[in-house]
């Protein structure tokens, strides 16, 4: 091998390292950002089921409050007379 050819060799080489550093470096990060998305997703998935849950009690106890409303304004109007 000539030295041209060499230089040539070292410089391919070089870079090819560097862009291998660089792959490395933006992958973990990659991962990093993956598990952080996952931990907001789960937050915003348990946060959800609890904005449900509130939300099906408030369906379930309107049925039984609303007749208790009816019964208290039929008092209210008895007393009234």
């Amino acid at each position: 091998m000539d030295t041209a050819t060499q230089v040539l060799v070292i410089i391919v080489s070089a870079t090819l390292t560097i862009f291998l550093i660089a792959l490395i470096v933006l992958i973990v990060l990659a991962i990093k950002l993956m598990k952080q998305l996952k931990l907001i997703a789960d937050r915003a998935e348990k946060a959800v089921d609890s904005v449900t849950t509130a939300g099906d009690l408030l369906r379930n106890a309107s049925g039984p409050l609303a007749i208790a409303k009816l019964v208290r304004n039929l008092v209210k109007h008895h007393n009234r007379k």
